[in-house]
């Protein structure tokens, strides 16, 4: 099996991948396309709010802030990262997860506050919005002042930090500007999602914005060639099974020895990321080699 290489030297914090009971008693289905880290949530892909409210964990108190939720796993790495860079009370959340009641509200509060081309540009319809899913989170600035709709966030002092780490656990900046014709959604400086690790750094290091990095991702099929990315400790293997192989993968996956993260993309098939681990000989790094 062909497999093309991406090499990144890091020391970069890594997400361990657990084999788990993900794919249900029968197997990979369809359901899986419809959470994961790695959904596509957007104008053309709404979310599945069934399968979303069944897989993913919600938890409060995001930053201190009791009424903020996110997803289980987003709520420790933003908890991580911001240990981290040792921003204390200057970065706060504003806005984690949110109620589909709660997304209707704010999109129609936003037309009467600030018209239809405003709202369209900076708020998803419901239904569409990231927000639904506890994966992303709007930050802020800490200030007097702060506007909920479009937070200060900017690109140098505490945030820059925060932003120049954020792929190392996980995040990327989801609306960057200049690709607002691709995401359907004005520049958000201050709007993170979590995708996990190493996607995150992969999309950092292409430019990409989510909805590229999935249709990239197209290129790697697990019959096919796969994605490798590299670190000083591990070696991440990445490929895509399409929706009606979903069926014939699951007997390949039920033997899979390494850990691995199942995520679906939220349009018309599944992301596979495998983990091996470097294997150190006489001083002399390699990687194991699955075929």
């Amino acid at each position: 099996m062909n497999q093309k290489i991406l090499t990144k030297k890091t020391n970069r914090l890594k997400t361990f991948y657990l084999n788990s009971s993900i794919q249900g008693k029968n197997g990979l289905n369809k359901s899986n396309i419809y959470h994961g880290n790695l959904i596509l949530v957007n104008k053309d892909n709404p979310l599945n709010t069934k399968v979303i409210h069944k897989y993913n964990h919600f938890v409060p108190g995001v930053l201190n802030h009791k009424d903020i939720y996110l997803e289980i796993e987003t709520y420790f790495k933003l908890n991580q990262l911001i240990k981290y860079i040792n921003s204390g009370d200057s970065i706060i959340p504003i806005s984690g997860y949110r109620s589909m009641q709660e997304q209707k509200q704010i999109f129609t509060d936003s037309i009467k506050e600030n018209g239809m081309d405003f709202t369209q540009k900076y708020v998803a319809l419901p239904g569409h919005s990231e927000h639904q899913t506890g994966l992303a989170i709007d930050l802020a600035e800490q200030n007097d002042v702060i506007d909920f709709i479009c937070p200060n966030f900017p690109y140098d002092g505490i945030c820059g930090e925060f932003r120049f780490h954020a792929g190392r656990f996980g995040f990327i900046e989801r609306y960057p500007a200049g690709k607002e014709e691709l995401t359907g959604i004005g520049h958000e400086p201050w709007h993170f999602r979590y995708v996990s690790y190493p996607h995150s750094e992969i999309i950092q290091n292409f430019g990409f914005t989510l909805e590229e990095y999935v249709h990239f991702l197209k290129n790697f099929s697990f019959k096919d060639d796969h994605l490798k990315y590299k670190t000083d400790k591990y070696e991440y293997e990445i490929f895509y099974v399409k929706e009606s192989d979903l069926m014939s993968f699951s007997t390949i996956l039920a033997e899979e020895k390494r850990p691995y993260q199942i995520s679906g993309n939220n349009v018309d098939g599944i992301i596979i990321t495998l983990l091996n681990q470097v294997v150190r000989k006489s001083g002399v790094k390699t990687y194991e080699r699955y075929h």
